[in-house]
């Protein structure tokens, strides 16, 4: 059974209070374990790695928040599910499994290849 848009914008509505809790708590988290003075050099090295892996799944994070928030404010305009490089619409299959996109399969292929 195909899904519908009800539970697309549902699910929508989900994945961005889960990743708000996650962001959140991978916030507090790299605050918390700011890198101090440590017995050993080795030490601060790994904490420093540790902290840069944190800082780059935050961000990883934060983009992904962003496209939710944005995915979910189409369904406001009427834009939501139409592809914004060519204006087709977005097959269901390609939204259910990533309602955030905002790409067509086609669309998408070609940006990537362009990288």
């Amino acid at each position: 059974m195909p899904v519908t848009y009800a539970e697309l914008r549902r699910k929508l509505e989900e994945m961005q209070v889960e990743l708000r809790t996650q962001l959140d708590d991978m916030q507090r988290e790299v605050r918390e374990d700011s890198v101090g003075y440590g017995n050993h050099m080795a030490d601060v090295g790994t904490e420093v790695f540790e902290q840069e892996l944190d800082w780059g799944l935050a961000r990883h994070l934060e983009t992904s928040f962003e496209r939710v928030k944005t995915a979910e404010a189409k369904f406001e305009d009427g834009t939501y599910g139409i592809c914004e490089s060519c204006g087709e619409r977005i097959e269901l299959a390609r939204l259910e499994a990533m309602p955030e996109t905002p790409y067509c399969l086609d669309c998408q292929t070609r940006l990537e290849h362009r990288r």
